[in-house]
């Protein structure tokens, strides 16, 4: 699911950005604005359509998510116009950013109690890989089929191939749903005897408004360098194939680092390391902003292949880890919508300081300086101060 996933991400859709501004006549803004819109709606639809998991069989849920995948890449294949575009790109994000993410991760957290961090770590490999393989392979297969014929390439990949694994893979999820669902509080079961938090409370909670921002940063920051990769690129003076072959150092960086992270989580703890998930991004990003060397570019993607690695890891691990398992696809959905969210603001966002003349350099700039601020409010000084609260403000002693 987190493989399958990469057709609905950002830096996949991206690779397509150039053909379909020129086909329907779209400025970097527009485009930007649009992928932006879908991807807002998206997020609203997935906090609804993201707690079914906690209530429908996974099988059923994943089945819904990988057809619905297939649907959108067929939609983008055949679009005629601007408006059904925006209901492809929606569908994508839906689907393969969205539903299929959110599958993979909260089932990790879910069935996984005990090493909860590798188990987070060994699935979003897929991630990496999609990463790592697709940008190099989609820009030949562009080349062979054309951007419409790659799109029906992936409906066939994603019905065909991606759908029926998922459900092999699936086989006997009855009995370990019934495990896992026999350990709960409410059974009696020893799985996990701390407070489980519904999402209203956790609404109430200070400590998430405070962690927040630190957890939204990779995906606004990433997701905006990422959607406008060919302006930065000729913006910079660097070959677009020498941009697509630093993708592989991201994905590799990525994937290291998924796989150590998972260990140290279940050794110290999600919340103890989410302060430093963003340091390297803030050295990559000042490195861009400093240097037009192409070695920047292999600096900058391995730093946020850094990042992007542990947040991953640590972001899918903190929410059950803070806030129990018993509603977190609730939870997890309701973060997640917020984390697609400001994935979606940043292509419009960064799209419209482009067309108003500010530099990537000034851009790259200003993430840094943001990711350091949602690094410091997650340190311990600070969250150390914020007492446990749940529904109306109200501590456990209050209740």
């Amino acid at each position: 699911m987190a493989f399958g996933s990469s057709f609905g991400q950002t830096f996949f859709i991206s690779l397509f950005g150039a053909e379909i501004r020129g086909e329907f006549g779209l400025s970097h803004g527009d485009f930007g604005a649009l992928f932006s819109v879908a991807t807002v709606v998206s997020a609203f639809i997935l906090v609804w359509l993201g707690r079914k998991v906690d209530v429908l069989d996974l099988r059923w849920f994943s089945l819904m998510s990988t057809l619905g995948l297939a649907g959108a890449a067929l939609a983008i294949a055949l679009v005629p116009n601007v408006l059904v575009l925006g209901l492809g790109v929606f569908a994508l994000r839906l689907c393969g950013q969205g539903l299929m993410t959110h599958a993979a991760m909260t089932s990790m957290a879910r069935y996984f109690q005990r090493g909860r961090g590798r188990a987070i770590s060994l699935a979003s490999l897929g991630f990496s890989l999609g990463e790592g393989l697709f940008p190099v392979i989609t820009v030949g297969i562009v080349g062979a089929l054309g951007w419409r014929g790659t799109w029906f390439a992936i409906a066939a990949v994603a019905a065909l191939v991606v759908t029926p694994l998922v459900q092999v893979l699936l086989r006997g999820h009855g009995e370990r749903h019934r495990s896992i669902s026999a350990a709960t509080p409410a059974n009696g079961g020893p799985a996990e005897r701390k407070r489980q938090w519904t999402r209203r409370q956790v609404l109430g909670d200070a400590r998430f408004y405070v962690i927040l921002p630190a957890i939204l940063a990779p995906a606004f920051i990433v997701t905006g360098f990422f959607f406008h990769q060919v302006h930065l690129v000729a913006a910079k003076g660097w070959p677009l194939s020498w941009f697509a072959t630093c993708f592989v150092a991201f994905a590799i960086s990525k994937l290291v680092v998924t796989v150590v992270t998972g260990p140290l989580v279940d050794r110290f703890g999600a919340r103890r390391l989410l302060p430093y998930v963003l340091t390297p991004v803030v050295g990559g990003l000042l490195v861009l902003s400093a240097s037009d060397h192409m070695a920047a570019a292999l600096v900058f993607m391995v730093m946020i292949g850094v990042t992007a690695g542990s947040s991953s890891v640590i972001g899918s691990a903190l929410w059950a880890e803070v806030y129990g398992v018993t509603h977190l696809g609730s939870i997890r959905a309701m973060a997640y919508a917020l984390t697609v969210f400001a994935s979606a603001l940043s292509p419009a966002f960064f799209g419209w300081l482009i067309d108003g003349g500010v530099s990537m350099e000034a851009i790259a700039f200003g993430s840094a300086l943001y990711a350091l601020f949602g690094s410091l409010l997650t340190s311990r000084l600070v969250l150390s101060r914020i007492p446990e609260k749940g529904v109306l403000g109200k501590t456990d002693e209050q209740r």
